[in-house]
């Protein structure tokens, strides 16, 4: 590098004399016209050589041009270094930052190399791999000449010498054979908040879980003026074979899985359909170089609304998903959200960052029993710390109360007491919301806060809620309002056991009024003899290992359950409550029997093996096919005739066409 600024250097005068001595001869070329009028042949042949002289600077002076920004880039290396070394000095054990792109692709050190802290969209990254190492903080100012530089330079430079890296990303420079120089990061969705180095890093964008999480290609991408769009999203074909005929398609709804004194127990189903195929957008603008800000739109067809048939068209409604508006700024580490995303219960994989829950890589839609997880409105503050290693948030999310009124005469959210009361738990849709749906009364937002850190090794949370059930009792035409206080805690470990290759999840969450945050959908409340609200204690829990074996396919095991508990009471010789032993189970095991079955869930538990294979990857997207087993069980609270259970085992198959991956 030395040696060719040096000769470059040296001959930057002769190449000034020359440079001088060419226009001087342009100027004195009318004068020697004149003196010799019989020269034309040979004055032609002084401009063909001087033109040529000319030309020869023009390249020499390219080639300089190219070694100052050469040696610009070399400089902001050694800088970088000197800065990580003196940060080294000052610490044992010096942290590495990981950026993080928009559309989830992690940006590792390699092997050796101190990773260093990103600024603003300037990256340096090679053609031929998708690592990023970013650049210290300290060399903001040189960057920042650098970008007015890059802006500046010759059009010839910066069209002709340009190069995009295979899967999108960073402009590139090439300087000479075997050299290549970042000049300035083009993608301004680039910019994200900084992670720090776990073993488990965000979601690989191609896997299942990250397109659950609502992860991003790289393709699909538009700027208009400050703002970068980017598309997402696929095209699903998903279908079940199972051993019971359960109205609910992929999406498993287990407490509605049949005993045997049904028919549709005896009977296999299959269903499939295209309703999981999903739509999203981001756009995002960049404040200055360390903040920005970001909206997120994610849909599908996965509601049903009241004209939804399978007979004819398949009509099913347009669903939200999730839209929501964030803000991050990486200079003071804050980081907010609003809108409906989901909820901050949902275990994470990485920091406290949207669009990096951890969920399972299932192919039903559900995803597994034992799953934390709501998408809801919500206003999420979040703050990290130590260089990015501890994370702390809390967040107001919209609550909802699933009650249980099993014995009681329950019209429309008015609840009959036996003593004559009336207790309103909630109301049945009107205007543009569901009005085959109870919507619960509530007090207040449900609290949830969340602790998060990553270590060199690993991915760890600690969360909490609390929760309001709601109600008001009327009797003899006046009443009283009831609160009751539910809450929990729990929370969630990813081990990278192989760093991007096998890694193992457990998951957890237990308290009272909760439940309605575990797949199963199990009740929160039940209502005592004074009709107030009384908050079920649930358990929630999942442990799963997911294998990577190649870029192209995904092996995955995992096995949840989810728990409630009862709560009940007798008056007069009748039974109220949840799980009440009272109620009779005498019927559940005779097809068409004339006795009850009550079947009051008490637990349900899943077991389930798949893999993904990605069998096309190109320019023009992914295509990847996947197959899962399932095993289902469901346990009920006893009763007059005990508590049989059941169980039911399921096929699924999935086809999926990702045009921006």
């Amino acid at each position: 590098m030395r040696v060719l600024l040096a000769s470059r250097l040296r001959i930057a005068p002769y190449r000034t004399s020359l440079l001088l001595g060419i226009s001087c001869g342009y100027a004195f070329l009318p004068l020697s016209a004149q003196a010799d009028d019989g020269s034309a042949a040979r004055l032609e042949q002084e401009m063909m050589r001087l033109q040529a002289a000319q030309a020869h600077v023009q390249q020499e002076q390219r080639e300089i041009e190219r070694d100052l920004a050469l040696v610009r880039g070399e400089l902001v290396k050694h800088l970088g270094k000197a800065h990580v070394e003196t940060a080294t000095a000052h610490s044992a054990k010096p942290s590495s930052p990981r950026a993080l792109k928009a559309d989830g692709v992690e940006a590792p050190a390699r092997h050796g190399e101190p990773m260093e802290e990103k600024f603003a969209d300037r990256t340096m990254r090679s053609s031929s791999s998708a690592h990023r190492r970013g650049v210290p903080e300290t060399t903001g100012a040189i960057l920042a000449q650098e970008r007015k530089n890059a802006q500046s330079a010759p059009s010839n430079l910066a069209n002709e010498d340009r190069v995009v890296p295979a899967g999108g990303g960073k402009s590139v420079l090439d300087v000479g054979p075997g050299t290549q120089l970042a000049v300035i990061g083009r993608r301004a969705e680039d910019i994200m908040p900084r992670l720090a180095e776990n073993g488990v890093g965000p979601h690989p964008r191609e896997t299942a879980g990250g397109q659950a999480a609502g992860a991003l290609g790289d393709h699909g991408v538009f700027h208009f003026g400050p703002v970068t769009l980017i598309l997402g999203g696929f095209v699903d074909t998903a279908s079940v074979l199972e051993n019971r005929h359960i109205a609910s398609g992929t999406f498993n709804y287990w407490q509605d899985m049949p005993y045997p004194n049904q028919p549709r127990y005896h009977t296999n189903n299959f269903d499939g359909s295209a309703r999981y195929s999903r739509l999203s957008l981001l756009a995002r603008g960049n404040i200055d170089p360390e903040t920005t800000i970001s909206g997120f739109f994610e849909s599908d067809f996965g509601s049903g609304a009241v004209t939804t048939d399978p007979y004819e068209s398949n009509s099913y409604a347009f669903r939200l998903r999730q839209a929501y508006l964030a803000f991050d700024d990486n200079r003071d580490q804050l980081h907010l959200l609003a809108g409906q995303a989901w909820s901050m219960l949902t275990p994470g994989r990485i920091g406290i960052v949207a669009r990096q829950e951890s969920l399972p890589e299932t192919i039903e839609a559900s995803m597994l029993a034992g799953q934390t997880w709501s998408r809801q409105l919500q206003v999420r503050v979040v703050k990290d710390f130590f260089d990015h290693r501890l994370w702390a948030g809390i967040s107001v999310e919209n609550p909802a109360t699933l009650y249980d009124t099993t014995g009681f005469t329950n019209n429309n959210g008015a609840v009959s007491m036996p003593n004559g009361a009336i207790a309103t738990i909630g109301e049945n849709g009107v205007g543009l919301t569901n009005d085959t749906a109870n919507f619960s009364n509530e007090i207040a937002p449900d609290v949830i806060g969340k602790l998060a850190y990553d270590p060199t090794w690993g991915h760890y949370e600690v969360e909490g809620i609390m929760h309001f059930p709601h109600d008001r009792v009327t009797i003899n035409h006046s009443g009283h309002n009831n609160t009751a206080v539910g809450g929990g805690g729990g929370g969630s470990i990813i081990f990278p056991v192989v760093p991007g290759k096998v890694e193992v999840r457990l998951a957890g969450l237990a308290g009272w009024g909760i439940n309605r945050y575990g797949s199963v959908l199990l009740p929160d409340a039940t209502l005592n003899a004074a009709g107030a609200p009384v908050p079920l204690f649930g358990v929630q829990a999942q442990a799963g290992v997911i294998a990577h074996p190649n870029k192209r396919i995904d092996v995955y095991g995992y096995f949840g359950t989810q728990r409630v508990g009862h709560s009940y009471f007798n008056n007069n010789g009748a039974s109220y409550g949840y799980g009440n032993p009272g109620y009779s189970n005498a019927g559940c095991l005779q097809e068409l029997s004339s006795l009850s079955c009550t079947a009051n869930t008490r637990a349900v538990s899943e077991i389930t093996l798949g893999a993904w294979w990605r069998f096309f990857k190109g320019r023009f997207g992914t295509v990847e096919g996947g197959t899962q087993l399932a095993y289902s069980r469901r346990e009920i609270w006893s009763g007059v005739g005990g508590d049989p259970h059941t169980s039911m085992a399921q096929v699924f198959f999935d086809f999926r066409y990702l045009p921006f991956q």
